[in-house]
């Protein structure tokens, strides 16, 4: 029998993978966050940012976020390896999300950059069994929510944005989900 060692599970995610020109091949927008996400090294607010508003350059924010950076740094060697994202840094942030029935907002304060996601127009909640690929390379379980409507905001600003058809985590890419489990 194969004994999962390297997981995490998270309660309140929102989603939302994105690109700022049709011309872009590659998303140069990524909010992965959970309002509480479990690892076995511990539990808080945590995440994924990728914020590249000119694709020439360098990205202004790219790693794990989280209110623990213990926390944050389990997810690159554990649930990402193999990956892009393996070696991203460990950002230190400030997470808030808050979900109704109609709307789930979400703001990431990190490296004095303010992330503001609002999703809403929401699907019926559907579950998803989704085996692991080149990317993601992890099984993923649990509950999501599709929001065909999704507005960015960063620093204040309005960022005007094109969301694809499916996200990196291979459902569609502006999500809810209010439980999951990440394992390998």
């Amino acid at each position: 029998m194969t004994e999962v060692k390297q997981w995490m599970s998270w309660e309140g995610g929102i989603d939302l993978v994105a690109v700022t020109s049709p011309e872009l091949q590659m998303p140069n927008v990524i909010v992965h966050l959970g309002r509480m996400v479990n690892t076995p090294v511990g539990n808080a607010p945590s995440g994924m940012i990728f914020w590249q508003p000119d694709p020439q350059a360098a990205p202004l924010v790219m790693g794990f976020v989280s209110t623990d950076e213990k926390v944050g740094a389990y997810f690159g060697p554990n649930i990402f390896a193999g990956t892009p994202f393996e070696n991203a840094p460990v950002l230190k942030a400030d997470i808030r999300i808050d979900i109704t029935s109609s709307s789930a907002i979400s703001t990431c304060v990190v490296g004095g950059i303010t992330f503001e996601v609002e999703l809403s127009d929401f699907s019926e909640p559907y579950l998803i069994d989704r085996k692991p690929s080149a990317m993601p390379p992890f099984y993923q379980q649990g509950v999501e929510i599709h929001a065909r409507k999704a507005t960015l905001k960063v620093n204040g600003e309005l960022i005007n944005i094109i969301i694809p058809p499916t996200g990196i985590s291979g459902g569609p890419a502006s999500v809810v989900s209010p439980n999951g489990v990440y394992a390998r």
